[in-house]
């Protein structure tokens, strides 16, 4: 979805063994960017439990239980029960912050994009490219930062109109 990302992505390497720890700091700083639309206090509670592995505060038999709870919790999400369909951002914050916690950051990233956008404008927005290019030209600088680059990224999405 974020072509950029993914771009910047292979560049680095993201996915290699080395970089586990880049994965999960990016996906948790992806996922903190929608802790606001979570409705489950489990999950939320998830997602500290990842900022505290990546301060050392806790040991990786904890941070696997984290894991471990964060994949059932958004596999179990009931999604939205209001009329206005809200709760889609909520379904898609918890599997962002599901995945960032088992470091798949792309994915975290795109559910976490997704649950933003969501969250401001409903489904018109999510259906609107450019609805996306504020976060996604967030993401992109966040990975380079991350990841020690110095470079800043400008997203070009393509048009849309006809």
């Amino acid at each position: 979805m974020n072509e950029l990302l993914d771009r910047l992505a292979r560049e680095i390497e993201l996915n290699s063994k080395a970089n586990e720890r880049l994965r999960l700091a990016f996906g948790y700083a992806c996922t903190r960017r929608v802790e606001q639309l979570l409705e489950e206090p489990g999950v939320v509670d998830c997602l500290r439990g990842l900022g505290q592995y990546l301060q050392s505060m806790i040991d990786p038999d904890e941070f696997a239980a984290y894991q471990s709870t964060a994949a059932r919790l958004a596999n179990q999400h009931q999604g939205s029960k209001s009329i206005d369909g809200c709760g889609h951002a909520a379904v898609s914050a918890t599997y962002a912050v599901a995945n960032a916690l088992a470091g798949k950051a792309l994915q975290a990233a795109e559910y976490a994009a997704y649950a933003l956008v969501y969250g401001q404008g409903g489904y018109g927005a999510v259906a609107d490219l450019e609805s996306f290019q504020s976060e996604f030209s967030w993401q992109v600088n966040c990975l380079a930062s991350l990841a020690g680059k110095s470079q800043r990224a400008e997203i070009e999405l393509p048009s849309t109109a006809s």
